[in-house]
């Protein structure tokens, strides 16, 4: 089975409850749950939250919409992560965050072909970033996650959940995707209020068609209208930047 695991929570530092913050009339993360429901590889998807009371709305949403959801703790992601991998046992574990709104379900199934092909034990388009911040996809054999959270992992790495498997040198096979043209530099993801207004403007673009717009037809849209041209980034998405985020 080909789970996609979904983290969420609702304590942000930089904006909070933003999975909830209205997008096109629905909670974005209800609008990002449909577009990653465009996958054609995905066999199934759960939202991973905490059991802290700060996502009790959250998990209501999710009960009210039929979304399959697992509670468990706010800072221990890896382990929800393993608890969720225990009751599904999984083939191949795609890992998305609820802070990409715009992401593209054709570069989710592009990660999940080329992890099956490559015969890696961890692929994903962001150890050599070539795709926009809020396009990330990670696939994992869960048994390797399994042997991190036996070995006594960091607080880094049971908060970051993949950080160990670029980071412990030779301790997995890695496979990176990337793209033919570099545009690591545009900035799709939703950390800040200002981030979400730049994503709402971009729903409007393709009102009421919000869920089959792909990367290509976002780079169209700025190249004929340059305000959706929208580049910089406030994080890193691996190792090499995570310092920056502790610090914040």
């Amino acid at each position: 089975m080909m789970l996609a695991i979904l983290q969420a929570r609702s304590s942000s530092f930089r904006f909070p409850n933003k999975v909830m913050a209205d997008l096109a009339g629905q909670p974005m993360i209800m609008q990002q749950i449909k577009r990653v429901g465009r996958s054609k590889l995905i066999d199934k998807l759960i939202v991973a939250t905490s059991d802290d009371p700060s996502d009790d709305r959250l998990a209501e949403l999710l009960k009210s919409q039929n979304i399959a959801f697992h509670r468990g703790s706010l800072n221990n992601v890896m382990e929800r992560f393993i608890e969720v991998i225990d009751i599904e046992k999984p083939e191949t574990v795609i890992r998305l965050t609820a802070d990409c709104p715009l992401t593209d379900s054709k570069i989710i199934d592009v990660v999940i072909q080329e992890h099956v092909s490559s015969g890696s034990q961890y692929t994903s388009n962001t150890l050599k970033p070539t795709y926009p911040d809020g396009l990330d996809v990670e696939c994992f054999d869960p048994q390797i996650l399994r042997k991190i959270f036996a070995s006594n992992p960091s607080e880094r790495e049971c908060e970051h959940v993949t950080y160990g498997f670029y980071k412990r040198a030779g301790f997995c096979l890695t496979h990176s995707v990337e793209q033919e043209v570099d545009r690591s530099n545009l900035r799709w993801t939703v950390d800040l209020p200002e981030d979400l207004d730049f994503v709402r403007k971009v729903y409007s673009e393709f009102e009421p068609d919000y869920y089959s717009f792909s990367q290509e037809d976002l780079i169209e849209l700025a190249r004929t209208k340059p305000q959706y041209h929208r580049t910089g980034t406030i994080l890193g998405r691996n190792a090499s930047l995570i310092e920056q985020e502790i610090g914040l």
